[in-house]
């Protein structure tokens, strides 16, 4: 395993980050395991973040996997909110204001922006997706949504 130092994390680039979190993943093949430690990684890594996690597809809907962060819902419907529409359309969802977006779930009222990267395997095979919500209004720039799909590629080839 890949030996990483969250502190340097904390203050480095997401290249780095996507290092640490390879290392972590390096030679592991159980996804409940890598996320989990990619959850706590990010939480711990990025600032302004109050909920990092994954949920996955269970062929139905999506279910709350490894998070850190507030209790969360426990179920989402493809046809419902940020995560939904990622999963549905297999495209990062990036939300400067989820109070203006209709269908928004709000599992903590304290979260103002979303990204919600979709996990996506072999043949289009929806995985689920790698959730970050913030209390911070306009959190996630184009260079957070490259870093962080980066991160969820890493997870992705995890699973290999």
């Amino acid at each position: 395993m890949m030996s990483f130092d969250i502190a340097t994390a904390q203050t480095g680039t997401y290249t780095e980050l996507a290092e640490a979190a390879a290392g972590l993943v390096a030679g592991e093949h159980d996804r409940i395991a890598n996320a989990a430690n990619i959850s706590a990684l990010v939480y711990h890594s990025l600032p302004q973040l109050n909920w990092v996690g994954f949920y996955f597809f269970d062929g139905t809907e999506l279910v709350v996997g490894p998070f850190q962060g507030k209790p969360a819902c426990v179920r989402i419907g493809l046809d419902r909110g940020v995560c939904g529409a990622a999963a549905r359309t297999r495209t990062t969802q990036r939300v400067a204001d989820v109070h203006a977006v209709p269908d928004h779930i709000a599992c903590d009222a304290q979260s103002r922006s979303e990204l919600v990267v979709p996990l996506v395997g072999a043949d289009d095979e929806l995985i689920g997706v790698f959730d970050l919500d913030s209390p911070v209004p306009e959190r996630f720039t184009a260079d957070d949504q490259r870093g962080l799909e980066a991160i969820a590629t890493v997870f992705v080839d995890s699973l290999r």
